[in-house]
C-alpha cells in the first residue's frame, strides 16, 4: 500500500486515539485506580475494534494487521475480557 505524504498524518489518527485512551488507563492504574484504569485499557481495545470495523482498510492505518473480521474479532475479545475481568474482581 503506497501512501502519499499528504495521507500519512491522517493514517495515524485512529492509532493515536486508541493510544491516548490506553495511556489514560495506564496513568489511572499508576495512580492506584486499577479497576478504572483496566476498564479504560479494555475500552481502548473496544475502540480499536470499532474503528477497525468502521474505517476502510486504507484509512485504518496501524490498526490493520490481518483481515478486517479477524482484527476486529481479536480486539473485541481482548477488550471484552479485560473489561469483564476488571469488573468481576471484588473490591477488598
Amino acid at each position: 500500500m503506497k501512501v502519499s505524504l499528504r495521507e500519512a498524518p491522517t493514517l495515524l489518527v485512529p492509532t493515536l486515539l486508541v493510544l491516548a485512551v490506553l495511556a489514560t488507563g495506564l496513568v489511572a492504574v499508576a495512580g492506584h485506580a486499577w479497576r478504572h484504569g483496566t476498564q479504560l485499557m479494555g475500552g481502548s481495545l473496544l475502540l480499536a475494534a470499532g474503528l477497525r470495523i468502521a474505517l476502510p482498510t486504507r484509512q485504518a492505518g496501524l490498526l490493520v494487521v490481518r483481515g478486517r473480521a479477524f482484527d476486529a474479532a481479536v480486539l473485541l475479545a481482548m477488550g471484552l475480557a479485560l473489561v469483564a475481568l476488571a469488573t468481576s474482581i471484588p473490591t477488598s
